[in-house]
């Protein structure tokens, strides 16, 4: 029987990895052959063999390996809601993490008012803001798909100690690999202007992405080639006892704005050590959450509150944007200091 196409429509996508989990999952249903997903339109375009199957059925059938990781596939385009109700109780939680940021700069914990001097503390609360946004999708459905395919053979823990330990120490080494590089190529104070705006301007849309107020925005979010992508989830099916481990290694490689955006960071330094240190801290940060993914049935994703979750998120990430934005030109000295923290 020749295939089908159809076009459906995603409800639930926020950035590229949401592209890359919902091509890596629908892919790996048996009777569908090709999946091409497009984040600019929220849609699906998909092939295989359906038999008589309605496209509404087809549309249910494929929410079935989506729904957990909080997409809906539909028939008709969905309206997008803002839901500025959620901002009633995101304003206040980020009001707090930032008053909290504050306070531990000024005990010298964390640092992000001079941006030549990201401290590793820093790196950490990214990696804690990242692995609660719909950036770390990915990685978290990477977590979920060793742990499903190892438990079937009795033995969970073990593989989720290989993927944190290959995430971890992939981190460390390619982190001071850019480090290095970047005193390689002598980056200097243009350059490493350049490449804090591209920070600042990475953090602002994913700050804003995360809002979902402005949908159209999310076309233009700075990510790693799907192709890259596609190669990382593939590793998920090598049946190896080190699977895990490449896996997790293999995940610095996805299209995560957060990561990106250290990588970039990382270039400034002109230290393998420091550019090591600073995404090794970026990953620990990212561990907690990852930790419960691998061991509980934890799913921010899923939760009624994940609007609220996300828009809390978005404004505290809006604030570093900002914050990196000005700092870039205070360092140049277009601009004085606006405050002091």
């Amino acid at each position: 029987m020749p295939t089908q196409k159809y076009t459906f429509h995603v409800d639930g996508m926020h950035c590229h990895s949401c592209v890359l989990m919902t091509e890596s999952e629908l892919g790996d249903l048996p009777n569908v052959t090709r999946v091409k997903s497009s984040l600019s339109n929220h849609s699906i375009e998909i092939e295989g063999d359906f038999g008589d199957k309605t496209p509404e059925q087809i549309a249910e059938e494929l929410t079935t390996p989506l729904r957990p990781h909080g997409y809906t596939v539909t028939v008709e385009r969905q309206q997008h809601h803002a839901r500025w109700g959620d901002f009633k109780i995101a304003l206040p939680i980020a009001l707090v993490f930032l008053a909290l940021f504050v306070l531990l700069q000024k005990l010298g914990i964390v640092n992000l008012v001079s941006s030549n001097n990201v401290t590793y503390g820093t790196a950490f609360v990214v990696g804690l803001i990242a692995s609660v946004s719909t950036c770390m999708a990915v990685v978290g459905g990477l977590v979920l798909s060793v742990s499903a395919s190892f438990a079937k053979e009795g033995d969970r823990v073990r593989p989720q100690l290989y993927f944190h330990m290959g995430r971890l120490l992939s981190f460390a080494v390619l982190g001071g690999v850019i480090g290095a590089l970047g005193s390689i190529f002598q980056i200097g104070a243009t350059g490493t202007f350049v490449l804090s705006m591209i920070v600042a301007v990475v953090l602002l849309l994913l700050g804003v992405n995360l809002l979902e107020i402005f949908p159209s925005l999310k076309r233009f979010q700075l990510t790693m080639p799907n192709v890259i992508g596609k190669r990382v989830q593939g590793l998920k099916n090598m049946n190896h006892a080190l699977t895990p481990f490449l896996v997790g290694g293999a995940t610095f490689f996805l299209p995560c704005g957060f990561t990106q955006s250290m990588q970039l960071y990382t270039l400034t330094t002109g230290s393998y050590w420091t550019g090591s240190l600073l995404m090794l801290s970026f990953a620990l940060g990212t561990l907690p959450v990852l930790a419960l993914l691998s061991f509980s049935s934890l799913g921010i994703h899923t939760k009624t509150q994940s609007g609220i979750f996300f828009k809390s998120a978005g404004i505290v990430v809006i604030f570093f944007g900002l914050l990196n934005l000005a700092n870039a030109f205070v360092v140049m000295g277009i601009i004085p200091p606006l405050f002091n923290i």
